[in-house]
């Protein structure tokens, strides 16, 4: 049976409390003391749990992440930026999908309560308000990953959205295409939904390119046979467009797949951009030309951010906005000149 802190206290003929100072401040021991102690450590083989050593100090060293679809490209860069914070702390990540479901999120909440957690990472989904009250009933501090609030006073890290499906449609624009179509999440999605749209749109009115938003814009979910659909259906209605701006990597290398099925060349007939900037864009074939998100970054800022506040440091800005980047590959061309 593995030792306690209680069998170590008992072996050297001490309190439990004068074990604890041994192990987190041993100069406040008296050397014949801790001497007893370190021996009966050492006999016993014993091993401080995180558990022992929250009770310490109130802290597990442990954090929860909450993440909406653990399968989605996303957050593979954004995990390991968030344990090489957390590991550079010595803390360790306890990692929760929620499956976008309310009572799902709130039981992994009550089991992370149990478990005693320091802090918890919310990712790019918005904040409901259930959620945040129970986050203030349980006293979690909390950080937002690739996603914000405007409701709350919460610290948060993520890109500009708006600006950057701006940019990545000027780039469209740039290459000489004037009729471009976009493959969109849900509407009503105040993070990755309705900021991406409005940048696109607002580059075609700057541009004064004439569009119709019914016509040139198709919503539909987040997964990859969504996106095909979604695809299909754009393509139905404007089969002149020469260029896609898809809100999601996996939903450009779903736009390729159903133009590839459909013997509608990538770039040559159509060119095709993406959003995140995730390993697979650079895996695909074509190879995608994406606006990029600093995904490890995201993810080690956040966790960086959580630290600090359990720590009652500065944190600087509440909201942190990093920035994106165009990544060139092959999945775009000038556009085609009619002969």
């Amino acid at each position: 049976m593995k030792a306690t802190i209680k069998d170590v206290a008992s072996l050297a003929s001490v309190s439990i409390s004068t074990v604890s100072r041994v192990l987190n401040n041993p100069e406040l021991v008296v050397p014949r003391k801790r001497q007893k102690v370190l021996e009966a450590i050492r006999e016993l083989n014993y091993s401080p749990n995180a558990l022992a050593r929250g009770l310490i100090h109130k802290r597990t060293g442990t954090l929860g992440v909450l993440i909406p679809d653990i399968s989605n490209l996303f957050y593979s860069a954004v995990l390991r930026g968030m344990e090489d914070a957390a590991n550079r702390s010595d803390s360790n990540l306890i990692i929760c999908n929620t499956d976008t479901s309310a009572a799902r999120r709130n039981s992994i909440l009550k089991v992370l309560y149990e478990k005693q957690i320091d802090g918890v990472i919310w990712t790019s989904e918005p904040l409901p308000s259930d959620s945040y009250e129970m986050f203030a009933k349980l006293d979690f501090p909390v950080v937002l990953a690739a996603t914000h609030s405007l409701d709350y006073n919460l610290p948060s890290v993520k890109v500009d959205d708006e600006q950057a499906a701006y940019d990545a449609t000027v780039y469209l624009i740039g290459r000489g295409h004037t009729r471009i179509g976009m493959i969109s999440g849900p509407k009503n999605d105040p993070i990755s939904g309705y900021p991406r749209i409005q940048g696109f749109l607002r580059a075609l009115r700057d541009h004064h390119l004439k569009f119709d938003e019914a016509v040139c814009v198709e919503y539909g979910k987040y997964h990859f046979e969504d996106s095909y659909e979604a695809m299909k259906r754009l393509h139905g209605k404007y089969p002149e467009m020469t260029a896609v701006f898809a809100s999601s990597d996996e939903r450009a290398l779903a736009a390729i797949s159903y133009l590839h099925e459909n013997q509608i060349r990538v770039p040559d007939d159509i060119s095709v951009i993406g959003f995140d900037g995730t390993r697979m864009a650079g895996m695909s074939f074509p190879r995608l030309t994406t606006v990029a998100q600093p995904l490890y970054n995201i993810g080690y800022l956040a966790v960086d951010k959580l630290l600090k506040v359990i720590n009652g440091d500065h944190i600087g800005e509440l909201r942190t906005c990093v920035p994106h980047q165009i990544i060139e590959r092959n999945s775009v061309i000038d556009c085609p000149q009619p002969i």
